[in-house]
């Protein structure tokens, strides 16, 4: 099985959970039949700018963005929250390169398929509402990830054609990847396509269920 870390699951303990459905209307595919039903098509780039995607917003209207609640979600030692959602303190995993982040300032929250990249392969087509919930995707917990500044940094907008974490998380990576994709119906490009089935055939076995955005 395609395995996560579980929002809340502490990853210092090294405990696993499987990525499981968040919703009724889950599929569930092999990870190689998950990445071969995925629509193919030549990426557009028309337009992107960052902006169009309205991100660290507090849609839930709890008080905190969406970038401080993947930070409480995903913290392994537990950050103090204040006033106005401030954190003090806190540890996170970064799992791309397993490193340990001490402090919320240090942690930089990844959209697991970047925001180029949703663009890229159908957003650019997307209501700015649907955007909106793109980019602050609390629904699923493997849409927003906290990752170090460097790891982020340098995956930048790049498909795992031409970027990877650790070779150790390889598995997780394209599973979430291709989860994120269903979820959002994006397509892929072949070289993107061709390097996901790579990846996949290094992960016997491995099955992935994901639900599907409104």
């Amino acid at each position: 099985m395609i395995t996560t870390f579980r929002r809340g699951v502490a990853a210092a303990s090294l405990a696993f959970a499987v990525l499981t459905p968040t919703a009724a209307h889950a599929d569930e595919y092999t990870l190689t039949e998950a990445i071969t039903s995925l629509p193919i098509a030549q990426e557009i780039r028309d337009g992107y700018k960052r902006e169009l995607y309205p991100h660290w917003k507090d849609d839930d209207k709890n008080g905190c963005t969406a970038r401080n609640d993947v930070l409480i979600a995903e913290a392994i030692e537990a950050p103090t929250v204040g006033a106005g959602c401030s954190l003090t303190g806190g540890v996170w995993h970064s799992y791309y390169d397993d490193v340990l982040i001490q402090g919320a300032a240090g942690v930089d929250i990844d959209h697991m398929v970047p925001l180029a990249e949703v663009h890229d392969s159908g957003g650019y087509g997307w209501t700015t509402e649907r955007r909106r919930r793109y980019a602050n995707d609390l629904g699923s917990d493997v849409t927003l990830v906290g990752v170090t500044a460097r790891s982020n940094r340098q995956k930048s907008d790049q498909d795992p054609s031409t970027w990877m974490p650790a070779a150790t998380v390889r598995c997780r990576y394209i599973g979430e990847w291709v989860a994120t994709k269903h979820r959002w119906g994006l397509a892929v490009d072949q070289a993107e396509r061709e390097a996901l089935l790579s990846y996949a055939a290094g992960c016997p076995n491995a099955t992935l269920a994901f639900d599907r955005a409104n």
